[in-house]
């Protein structure tokens, strides 16, 4: 049987046991698996959306809200710009003090790490040895502030057939125990026991559990359970998904199986498989409706050339 490329890709470099690929979608590529969702998919998604339902997928932004902190990046914070009584005292909008007591004045700032909250991982997040999907690399691709290739501003709102592999219930547990790997086996037996067909396309989210702690900051973030290695290529290599998402705030096992590694799953899919990450999926509402199968609707932020964006996300069950 000939090897399917899209799920295979021929490589940029093979080296110490990691893979580099070139995008069978052309050398112009940036969004890898992300060609999979074109009109024709999109609308024949949308024309079986049954709308009685709409699942919210989304965590909520707050002060002191669980985030990656660990490696010194910014916390989420908010902040009011303007507010009625210092509208009237600074007159910051030019419209006059007198004018701020009939009409108040609100506003405020945002400031967060692009992987924070409900978001996606883009394919320039992370890479070997220097070199990302399709070949980018930092001196050619990489600019003053931002990546000039692999930015979410070019992903298509992400609209697919999705599946929710639900472990923790599988396991007879509430949360899966800290650090634990999703194998393979544990997947296809979610798959089994739920019913479902995995196919080529599809949007794949792992239910950990880890939700249930949540907001707990350190009781979400640390010893997170997650997919192995080896679950990340059967997804991406024989079943075909899309994208990948969890429930935590890393899909993948943390801390990691292997010594001397740094997040393997996330190199793997963006610089080999050229498949998208999705976390902090909040799947509570659809683990309780026993949802397994639906429409998923993702819709990132286009922040030119990050690693990441928040990303409002909604399951909506598909009509038969």
């Amino acid at each position: 049987m000939a090897r399917d490329k899209e799920l295979v890709p021929d490589p940029v470099f093979n080296r110490g046991g990691v893979k580099v690929s070139k995008s069978p979608w052309g050398p112009r590529d940036e969004i890898g698996r992300l060609n999979w969702v074109t009109r024709q998919t999109t609308r024949d998604i949308l024309d079986h959306l049954d709308g009685r339902h709409m699942f919210d997928l989304n965590v909520e932004y707050f002060i002191g809200m669980p985030s990656w902190v660990a490696a010194g990046d910014p916390p989420y914070g908010i902040w009011m710009t303007h507010t009625p009584d210092g509208s009237v005292a600074d007159n910051l909008s030019g419209v006059g003090s007198r004018v701020h007591k009939k009409y108040s004045y609100c506003g405020d700032s945002i400031h967060l790490y692009t992987h924070c909250g409900t978001h996606i991982d883009t394919l320039n997040h992370l890479g070997h040895y220097g070199t990302f999907w399709n070949g980018w690399t930092a001196d050619k691709q990489l600019g003053s502030r931002i990546w000039n290739k692999g930015g979410p501003e070019k992903y298509p709102p992400v609209i697919s057939r999705a599946v929710m592999l639900d472990i923790a219930a599988m396991k007879g547990a509430d949360v899966l125990p800290d650090a634990y790997a999703v194998t393979p086996k544990d997947l296809q037996a979610a798959a089994r026991r739920q019913k479902v067909e995995l196919r080529k396309g599809d949007v794949v989210l792992v239910r950990t559990g880890r939700m249930r702690v949540w907001p707990d900051f350190s009781g979400y973030l640390e010893n997170t359970p997650g997919i192995s290695l080896d679950s990340a290529k059967w997804l991406c290599e024989e079943v075909g998904a899309m994208c990948i998402g969890a429930d935590t705030i890393a899909l993948e096992v943390l801390p990691s199986e292997e010594a001397d590694v740094f997040l393997p799953v996330h190199a793997y899919m963006f610089s080999t498989a050229g498949a998208q990450i999705i976390e902090v999926v909040d799947m509570e509402e659809i683990a309780a409706e026993k949802q397994y199968e639906f429409a998923f609707l993702g819709f990132p932020m286009k922040l030119r050339g990050a690693t990441g964006a928040p990303m409002p996300s909604y399951a909506v069950p598909l009509r038969s």
